[in-house]
């Protein structure tokens, strides 16, 4: 299975509405764009098209215009990101990469209790709370 290219920040910005609201016209990926990164018309068309041509998004005719629906979903996106990111900044190290991030950013509740799940699943011990 063939990798898919590595989005920009910008182009990030751009797949994350179409994730959050599924197939859409430029004109919708700009009105999702408003809150968080303000762009004209024209720049997001052209941020399109380039995704396009990278094979980020897919391109079809509606009416009179376009709509771009992402070729990747955001789950194998972020995980080549993070490999990406595991092999490059931590030689691998997913112990590495997770402490640094819990040490950047410290996990809510639900979010350790979902780290404890997910360790659960791959065989590792679950001593419990730590204090």
């Amino acid at each position: 299975m063939r990798m898919p290219p590595r989005p920009t920040d910008a182009e990030l910005a751009i797949l994350r509405v179409i994730w959050e609201r599924g197939p859409s016209t430029v004109r919708q990926v700009q009105e999702g764009l408003e809150s968080s990164r303000p762009r004209g018309y024209t720049t997001i068309l052209k941020f399109l098209q380039i995704m396009a041509e990278k094979g980020l998004v897919s391109r079809e005719a509606s009416g009179r215009g376009h709509v771009y629906r992402s070729r990747y979903s955001q789950e194998r996106t972020q995980r080549q990101l993070v490999r990406d990111l595991l092999d490059r900044a931590f030689g691998g190290s997913a112990a590495s990469l997770v402490m640094q991030a819990l040490a950047a950013r410290p996990a809510s509740r639900e979010e350790i209790s979902e780290i404890r799940r997910l360790l659960a699943e791959h065989g590792a011990p679950n001593d419990g709370p730590r204090d």
